[in-house]
């Protein structure tokens, strides 16, 4: 595969990627917890809603930096690990959950497979590709 198929590839994948966080996290801005199954409208109190509220605004954040790295996918390196974290320690907040016993929902776990799985696989991927572009990353 040419360093550009495997660039163009890896573009399309964060690009997918970032679907989730804008959809989850508009939804999240819009709805509150109302969005997750279980929880009426009305029934959260008011410093859970503006706590939610905040968490998916961020959470939105995280895919509007994701996207801004993915037209140079190649030179954007250190943001892209910076949200990649974000999305991991996340990811590790949940994990916590459940080992403390949690229950989530399917979606949740799928979610959390995602953060601890596919997020570092794209770490992976996205150093290689800039290191095939000669890309330096500066620490």
């Amino acid at each position: 595969m040419t360093r550009e198929t495997e660039r163009r590839l890896l573009q399309l994948a964060v690009a997918l990627g970032c679907l989730s966080p804008f959809w989850f996290g508009l939804r999240g801005m819009i709805e509150g917890p109302a969005m997750l199954e279980g929880v009426e409208p009305g029934q959260a109190a008011a410093d859970l809603l503006s706590h939610y509220r905040y968490l998916s605004g961020l959470f939105l954040g995280i895919g509007l930096v994701l996207a801004s790295c993915v037209r140079r996918i190649e030179a954007r390196t250190i943001r892209f690990r910076w949200a990649c974290a974000a999305i991991l320690v996340g990811g590790l907040a949940r994990a916590a959950g459940l080992a403390m016993g949690d229950a989530p929902s399917a979606a949740h776990l799928v979610a959390l497979a995602a953060e601890l799985g596919v997020v570092p696989l794209l770490l992976l991927w996205q150093a290689r590709v800039a290191r095939r572009f000669g890309q330096v990353t500066r620490r």
